[in-house]
């Protein structure tokens, strides 16, 4: 007769939760009463396995043989800011259990406006960036959902910081590397002043006159491929915060609409988000939101 398997004490939570992030509970030690398995045992075995993981591939990469032995090679030093940068993503990836949700927002609405902005006195049209606007309606959406303007207290185990401010991270592209400042008080200015302030901001980075401390501080970041190309990604979420908007390049779609096709703009949305602290169901109807507040109504008000 085969002997049957211990089942491990875990609660019906726990159990989801490992489920969710794709754990066999039985591998975990429990560290309570009779080895029962809590949350923060299959968060520290999951944060154990991957730097076992990236130790084991350290090794490899050390052991593989010399690059010079298949051909001409010229070695260059890496930039300072992609080695400050890779220090703290490669903290950021092995920490967090990262999740993407890929959506879609229609700002048909959105764009005929923006494109259609002039000045008051010269009445030429202004250069307003889609980046204020969905950087506005972020916030606007994050004012519902505190949960993604927060951080975990990795020293008081347990606790989570609520933040009441809304900087947002922008990730802006120079020669040097990806510096993400942050653009302080969203809630408080319109889209003039955001637009002015993010163009000073990424003026600032591409000639490294920007103060160190405007890279801490935030409360959610935005990385965009919109000026490049491309559509969907995985971003990886800036530390300590616990979720990350990437957006991709508008594009013209045919949607079908009360019964018949019409062309739409839409923006592809990438939201990674820390499992730990938000579940998928939190992060799909965080992206319904933030569709709506790119939306046909919302629009118009965020240029007041």
């Amino acid at each position: 007769m085969t002997e049957k398997k211990t089942r491990i004490p875990a609660s019906p939570n726990v159990r989801k939760f490992a489920r969710e992030l794709g754990l066999d509970i039985n591998l975990v030690t429990g560290s309570e009463r009779q080895g029962r398995v809590i949350e923060s045992d299959v968060k520290k075995f999951i944060k154990d396995q991957s730097s076992k993981k990236t130790t084991e591939q350290n090794i490899n990469y050390k052991n593989e043989f010399p690059h010079s032995d298949f051909g001409e090679i010229e070695i260059k030093e890496i930039p300072r800011i992609k080695k400050i940068a890779a220090k703290h993503l490669s903290y950021s990836w092995t920490t967090i259990p990262h999740v993407t949700n890929h959506d879609e927002a229609d700002v048909t609405e959105m764009e005929n406006f923006r494109t259609s902005l002039k000045d008051v006195y010269t009445g030429e049209r202004k250069k307003i960036t889609p980046l204020a606007f969905i950087t506005k309606a972020l916030v606007a959406t994050i004012k519902k959902f505190p949960s993604f303007n927060s951080s975990i207290d990795e020293i008081e185990q347990g606790k989570m910081t609520f933040k009441k401010y809304f900087h947002i991270g922008i990730a802006v592209d120079t020669e040097h590397g990806l510096m993400v400042p942050k653009l302080r008080d969203v809630n408080k200015k319109n889209i003039n002043q955001i637009s002015d302030e993010l163009k000073e901001i990424s003026n600032k980075c591409r000639k490294l006159k920007i103060d160190k401390k405007e890279f801490f501080g935030g409360s959610m970041t935005i990385t965009s491929l919109g000026g490049i190309g491309g559509n969907y990604f995985t971003p990886i979420i800036n530390y300590p915060e616990v979720a990350i908007l990437g957006i991709g390049k508008l594009e013209k779609k045919q949607k079908f609409i009360k019964g018949e096709f019409k062309t739409r703009t839409i923006l592809p949305l990438s939201l990674s988000y820390d499992h730990r602290i938000i579940d998928g169901a939190e992060a799909a109807r965080f992206n319904n939101e933030l569709k709506e507040n790119l939306g046909k109504n919302f629009a118009y008000r965020l240029a007041i």
